[in-house]
């Protein structure tokens, strides 16, 4: 996260996974660590969300989510190049979703590992009902009356991969913006878990990025490997 010099604005980077543990490996993201920066940040009227996330934990994404919803500032959220699964969620809470025209959303049901006799697994399934339900309500809630509920239900089934026009003509994007050179955060833990994932994503681990992106990226990866060396340094000493 990145303040403006007059502390009215801020930039917030979500680059990589969402999970709770996200001070183990650099390009992750937590719910702590987010509202440790968000706080932060200070009293900023615009915060202006960068996405390009394969997705992660559910109930991480979410909270992250709320802490935006419930945030006085304006958000614009921009996919760089792909929000898939809980990373879809999250961009929900901002006041404007902008795409790249070459940008992609991913949205499926919520999934997970599971162990045990017969009713825990029963339970497993309930839960994860529940929790799909509530990640249903973020998307209908922005979309309005673009998404039916039956339609949406459809699409998290077939786990769906939505360009930017799709996204803009269901009510999950209100800008389409010219088409940009970002690859796809997405390792191929994600390619082998996601069933559905389209071929130029496949092949985008080949694309060749500009001076320019690579110092950005090499800015966020400076920043992250700063915070990562703080939080160990606190933990060292509990």
């Amino acid at each position: 996260m990145k303040a403006s010099a007059d502390g009215k604005s801020a930039d917030i980077f979500i680059y990589g996974e969402i999970t709770k543990y996200a001070w183990t490996e650099e390009g992750e993201h937590s719910a702590t660590t987010f509202k440790q920066e968000l706080d932060e940040l200070g009293d900023v009227d615009i915060i202006n969300l960068y996405v390009n996330s394969p997705g992660g934990s559910v109930f991480e994404g979410i909270t992250i989510h709320n802490m935006l919803k419930r945030h006085k500032a304006k958000v614009t959220a921009h996919v760089d190049a792909l929000a898939a699964s809980i990373a879809s969620v999250i961009i929900m809470a901002a006041d404007e979703i902008r795409m790249p025209s070459n940008s992609m959303l991913m949205i499926h049901n919520p999934w997970t590992f599971a162990i045990g006799n017969a009713a825990e697994l029963r339970k497993q399934a309930d839960d994860l009902d529940r929790i799909g339900k509530s990640s249903m309500q973020s998307y209908l809630d922005k979309a309005g009356d673009k998404l039916t509920e039956e339609k949406l239900q459809e699409m998290l089934d077939a786990e769906t991969w939505l360009s930017a026009d799709e996204a803009y003509e269901y009510g999950l994007c209100d800008v389409v913006e010219e088409a940009n050179n970002m690859a796809a955060s997405i390792s191929g833990e994600y390619l082998e878990r996601y069933k559905n994932v389209p071929k130029q994503l496949k092949e985008s681990k080949n694309v060749e990025i500009s001076a320019e992106e690579m110092a950005l990226r090499q800015k966020i990866a400076d920043a992250a490997k700063a915070n990562s060396a703080y939080l160990n340094t606190i933990l060292g000493g509990i």
